[in-house]
């Protein structure tokens, strides 16, 4: 029996596992976390708005009832691929056949100092973080006297006019409109100031633009400062430089402005190609290791005369990636080759407040909104998720008011330097 490594748990990891013939293939699955996560839903973590529980599901309960699978829990350090062997942080795995599909990670175009100084929402603990810092700076601002150090304090920068600049900048004007009256009487909105940034001339540029237009006014609508063609040059001491050289002050900046292949230690360079992404062929295979090494998801490149430069690099395409593979290492040929069906996408941008794109139908508004839910609310893995999710965002929707908003500050020891490597 062969076997099989997939470095990655997320959607296309997720799915390749369950779709592999456990009977011809004996499965392992190494993830640096022991959970799989729902990444469309991070901003509302670090909105405060859902737990990281609610999105996540332990990857040992999805394989209790599976035969032939096995998690096994380390970040990668080496890929050796003559002697078809990956090493991670505790172990040394052998492989007759390795799936790439670790996903995507932050892109910070060159300014490399950036993950030190900048907020994410990339992974659960980026957007728990983040959380953390809005509500330390509501906090803070509450309780500070002087009124111009108060709007330097709440001053919030998003970089990044794709789904997830979009809807952490949406969720934080609902903040800004709705519950600081309610939670924080000691502020008033001309005190938070929320700016979002996007290089290009608009918003989700993935979207039609009925879509676009749409979401410019739900963010005008929440108090949100939106500035088109302005790029990010450079962040340092909590000042911004941009593409034009004025500087201004923003306490928090939160990055979503782009993203690049999650590196492989230990592939050589010329399977690598633009955005960091893994070369693979029609079927996902890496040319020169056809029969061996294959990557699925956003760390795949396939292109095509479609999509010159990649597929998305979002959940559908990893999804289809990864089924269509386990089709063809379960028929033990390759005879199937991938097409990308487009399902559409969306994006949220408050209660009542959603885009979204279904083929050649544009939606906006309440309808969107409530299509965007239904369709996240069926993702999530396990009922007892779901169920927390719908009640969350039913009482949210009832009340603006959620018991979620907690400033969770980690213990510093004692030091757990293995979790770092």
């Amino acid at each position: 029996m062969e076997k099989i490594v997939i470095i990655g748990g997320g959607f296309a990891g997720l799915n390749l596992f369950k779709k592999l013939d456990p009977h011809k293939y004996e499965i392992c699955l190494v993830d640096r976390n022991n959970f799989h996560c729902f990444p469309p839903l991070f901003y509302q973590i670090a909105s405060s708005g859902l737990v990281a529980a609610n999105i996540c599901f332990p990857f040992r309960r999805e394989f209790k009832k599976m035969r032939n699978v096995s998690y096994h829990m380390g970040h990668v350090k080496h890929i050796d691929l003559q002697a078809k062997q990956v090493t991670t942080s505790y172990e040394t795995i052998a492989y007759d056949k390795l799936v790439l599909a670790a996903g995507s990670t932050n892109n910070y175009f060159g300014m490399d100092h950036l993950p030190e100084e900048t907020y994410g929402i990339k992974t659960v603990a980026e957007a728990a973080h983040t959380r953390d810092e809005i509500l330390d700076r509501f906090e803070r601002g509450a309780i500070c006297p002087d009124r111009e150090r108060r709007k330097q304090l709440l001053s919030f920068l998003v970089v990044g006019g794709g789904p997830s600049g979009v809807e952490i900048a949406g969720a934080l004007g609902e903040m800004k409109r709705y519950i600081l009256r309610k939670e924080y009487p000691e502020l008033e909105p001309g005190d938070v100031t929320i700016t979002l940034v996007e290089g290009t001339g608009s918003l989700l540029g993935a979207m039609s633009a009925k879509s676009r237009d749409k979401a410019l006014q739900g963010l005008h609508e929440l108090m949100v400062n939106v500035r088109l063609n302005t790029q990010l040059k450079d962040y340092s001491d909590k000042y911004v430089t941009f593409g034009d050289g004025s500087r201004e002050y923003y306490e928090t900046l939160i990055w979503t402005a782009g993203v690049r292949g999650e590196p492989m230690p230990g592939l050589p360079a010329e399977l690598v190609g633009h955005g960091g992404r893994v070369i693979v062929d029609e079927y996902n295979r890496v040319p020169g290791y056809e029969n061996t090494l294959y990557a699925i998801g956003d760390i795949a490149l396939m292109t095509t005369p479609e999509y010159p430069k990649g597929h998305p690099q979002m959940a559908q395409p990893a999804i289809q990636q990864a089924r269509n593979l386990a089709r063809n290492l379960n028929d033990g040929s390759f005879s199937h080759k991938f097409v990308y069906k487009d399902k559409g996408s969306m994006a949220t941008i408050g209660k009542n407040r959603a885009v979204a794109n279904i083929g050649k139908m544009s939606f906006g508004g309440w309808f969107a909104w409530l299509l965007w839910m239904i369709i996240h609310l069926i993702s999530i893995l396990g009922m007892r998720n779901k169920l927390s999710v719908l009640m969350n965002w039913f009482w949210n929707y009832m009340f603006y008011s959620t018991s979620l908003r907690l400033l969770l500050r980690p213990t510093k020891f004692p030091l757990r330097k293995h979790w770092a490597d």
